[in-house]
């Protein structure tokens, strides 16, 4: 029998980011020149095969610095940790590498530029996510508001309403941010903003590229992991921009196959952290399936990289 015809159409930029790339290289080169184990607190992106090919290799990955031993290197995920963290690595003599993302490094040094200028932050984030708790992190309880949605602004309590100023999670949704900024301006007209928008030209530009690609399709499917805030991001954006039917899958495995009988055209995209083998995997089992044409739809180029630590870049 001859195969249904599908055109499918591939969002670019997708998967990888150049923090992402970042961190991963890290935990390879650590492993590289202290050999294993190398403990990372916390997983160091948010993809289960990313995962579980460094834990191959010879990282373990813990929740908390304590499960750590002091004789080993330890490595702080790609999302940041609060400051706490690297003060007890110091006062335990561990070595230690930050592979905090240097976008969401900019928006701690941000927050503790406006901590220092007497001002009181509102962090627009996600409750309980690795990032958002970095972030507050950086400053004394109480130093950080979190809002999550635009209703959360009537509740704020601040301690001097003129003396404001606000940052937000990395990978959250370009237009949600937008009315919750907008929310914010009208109950806190003199609230400071950051210089340069904190959410990252990353999830930017995968947003943007989806947005894009949505209307075109019948079903669109975003390879990423259920706790990846960027990629969870993706699959809201794609439903708004017109494609009914919008998913998230961490593998080919996870494709419902009979929610997509009768398509036409397919959209595939990836969050940040998915890596671009997992979205062959899943472009291959279309071509099972269905004669595919694929038609790229490219919204920008990226050719941002970030230097991993020198400690790792020095002979052992």
């Amino acid at each position: 029998m001859s195969k249904p015809p599908l055109t499918l159409y591939l969002a670019a930029p997708r998967g990888f980011c150049a923090g992402v790339d970042r961190a991963i290289k890290i935990v390879e080169m650590a492993l590289q020149k202290w050999g294993a184990p190398v403990y990372v607190r916390h997983e160091i992106v948010h993809n289960r095969y990313v995962v579980d090919e460094l834990r191959d290799k010879g990282a373990v990955f813990v929740e908390e610095l304590d499960e750590a031993p002091d004789d080993r290197p330890v490595i702080f995920s790609a999302h940041g940790v609060p400051k706490s963290v690297p003060e007890a690595a110091q006062a335990r003599e561990m070595v230690f590498v930050d592979a905090t993302c240097p976008l969401v490094s900019k928006v701690h040094i941000e927050a503790e530029r406006h901590h220092e200028n007497g001002l009181q932050m509102v962090m627009i984030g996600h409750a309980g996510h690795p990032e958002t708790l970095g972030t507050m992190g950086q400053l004394p309880p109480g130093e950080v508001l979190l809002v999550e949605t635009e209703d959360d602004v009537a509740d704020l309590m601040p301690r001097d309403p003129e003396k404001l100023a606000f940052i937000t999670q990395t990978t959250l949704s370009v237009d949600d941010t937008a009315g919750i900024v907008a929310a914010l301006k009208n109950r806190f007209p003199s609230i400071i903003g950051p210089h340069k928008e904190d959410i990252c030209y990353a999830t930017t530009n995968r947003q943007e590229a989806v947005k894009a690609m949505a209307p075109k399709c019948d079903a669109m499917l975003v390879v990423g992991a259920p706790n990846s805030s960027n990629s969870k991001r993706l699959v809201e954006v794609g439903a708004r921009a017109g494609c009914s039917y919008s998913q998230l899958v961490q593998r080919a495995a996870d494709i419902d196959w009979r929610a997509l009988d009768g398509i036409t055209s397919m959209g595939i995209t990836a969050g940040a952290s998915a890596p671009e083998i997992l979205i062959e995997e899943v472009i291959d089992a279309f071509r099972d399936r269905y004669d595919v044409t694929i038609e790229m739809v490219e919204t920008a180029v990226e050719r941002v990289e970030f230097k991993v630590p020198r400690v790792l870049r020095e002979p052992a």
